[in-house]
């Protein structure tokens, strides 16, 4: 009987013995926070997922922004800043540990210090600063295959697959993805002067671009301080 009880005894320190050791290994894995990507430091009227966001708030990878149709919401990530204007929704991730979004609606500006603080996707296009100079885009979705694309400061670059251009400062483009599933008319619809020239394609064209008049004021509120943090020590 004395037997039986010791037996029982080891079966149990031993299964136990494995309990707790199964949690030790898991426990790191459960506690392990989210890596914050940024912080808000303007917000009306916007959103982080459901909830309405306040200056202060953080952002973490995958939130999603979004703001009412008066709203604006501005986000500092590193040595890159994102405004979202009234009626957008973008979504933040980590691309190869740098800052980036997703947007899908509506106008985004952004700013940087160096070519590496930030990237912002429209659909399958990517534009990102296009040197380490300080840089100031704005970008607004159309339509899912269009967009419009404005450098204030420094130089863009736009890539749709292994299609990439240069967009300089003070230029705007009109974009239109995937041009071989239609024919793509003016900026103003066909038999149109547009905004001024034809289409141009590259010689593996993943997308076309109409240069536009890169007329009204953007947003910089805040952005120098950006600027301002790169060149200190």
């Amino acid at each position: 009987m004395s037997r039986l009880c010791v037996d029982r005894f080891t079966v149990i320190s031993r299964i136990i013995a494995v309990l707790v050791s199964y949690t030790l290994l898991i426990t790191p894995v459960w506690a392990a926070p989210s890596s914050s990507l940024g912080t808000v430091v303007y917000a009306d009227r916007a959103h982080v997922g459901a909830a309405r966001t306040s200056v202060g708030a953080t952002v973490f990878s995958g939130d999603r922004l979004s703001t009412e149709q008066s709203g604006s919401v501005q986000v500092r990530a590193g040595a890159a800043r994102l405004l979202l204007s009234g009626a957008s929704i973008a979504t933040l991730f980590q691309e190869d540990a740098n800052p980036a979004a997703t947007l899908t609606l509506g106008s985004a500006t952004f700013s940087t210090a160096n070519s590496n603080a930030f990237a912002l996707h429209v659909a399958s296009a990517v534009i990102r600063p296009n040197t380490n100079q300080p840089t100031i885009g704005r970008v607004t979705v159309l339509n899912p295959k269009e967009l419009i694309v404005k450098s204030t400061r420094g130089s863009l670059s736009i890539a749709v697959e292994d299609d990439v251009r240069d967009i300089p400062e003070g230029a705007a483009y009109r974009i239109v993805l995937d041009p071989n599933a239609a024919d793509p008319q003016g900026p103003r619809g066909a038999g149109s002067k547009g905004y001024g020239g034809s289409p141009m394609k590259a010689a593996k064209s993943r997308f076309v671009w109409f240069a536009v008049a890169a007329t009204g004021v953007v947003t910089v509120f805040g952005f120098t301080e950006v600027f301002e943090s790169a060149a200190r020590p």
